[in-house]
């Protein structure tokens, strides 16, 4: 009844597939660059790219890579529509990706030593069948820029972990730029915030 078990039965390859991804992923990188968070609400879900240029000493490679073209993110992220995971259909009058953006704009206004005034974005909304590549996209956006706030340093889109949890290790985010809530409360340890440079001067090599 069964055959001989091979892999290679089972793996499944698309080059039709990765270019609409690509597609997606160009679009993207074509959109206007906008304040954050957008001047105007809108409705949908999709995906984004944060840059940045201002002074904070450690991200001066990024400040600098964006100061005539913005082309180099610092964190890039996905607001999936509400109920994706029950495989619901998306209403398309929810501000998902505007609300995600909007959280963002709040957790860096509250940070000591930023200005959200020293960030922009991009983003694309995806509707319809277009939002099942959100997750996708967004896992070749962090593999093709391999964002800072993605890839060295954690808990930039973290939200409030809550009382239970103010005891555990405080996110690397939150120890570089203190000021929201919850590191205000928070009572556990907290990243060596030496080590945490060392990090990113590394990664900038």
């Amino acid at each position: 009844m069964f055959s001989s078990f091979n892999p290679d039965n089972h793996l499944f390859r698309s080059s039709q597939f990765q270019q609409v991804i690509q597609n997606a992923v160009d679009f993207l990188l074509s959109t206007p660059v906008q304040p954050l968070p957008p001047s105007e609400a809108f409705t949908g879900a999709g995906l984004y790219l944060l840059y940045y240029t201002g002074h904070f000493p450690p991200y001066t490679a990024i400040a600098q890579a964006n100061n005539h073209n913005i082309s180099t993110p610092i964190y890039a992220g996905k607001a999936v529509p509400s109920g994706w995971r029950q495989a619901r259909t998306p209403s398309k009058k929810i501000a998902t990706l505007y609300r995600r953006l909007s959280e963002h704009g709040t957790s860096i206004r509250a940070a000591q030593n930023l200005n959200l005034t020293d960030f922009s974005c991009r983003f694309v909304i995806l509707a319809g069948d277009e939002s099942s590549m959100i997750s996708a996209v967004e896992a070749v956006l962090i593999r093709q820029y391999r964002p800072l706030w993605n890839s060295v340093i954690d808990g930039f889109g973290n939200h409030d972990p809550g009382i239970n949890r103010y005891g555990q290790l405080l996110a690397e985010w939150d120890t570089l730029h203190p000021g929201r809530s919850w590191e205000r409360k928070w009572q556990g340890q907290r990243p060596d915030h030496e080590q945490l440079i060392k990090k990113i001067q590394d990664y900038f090599g």
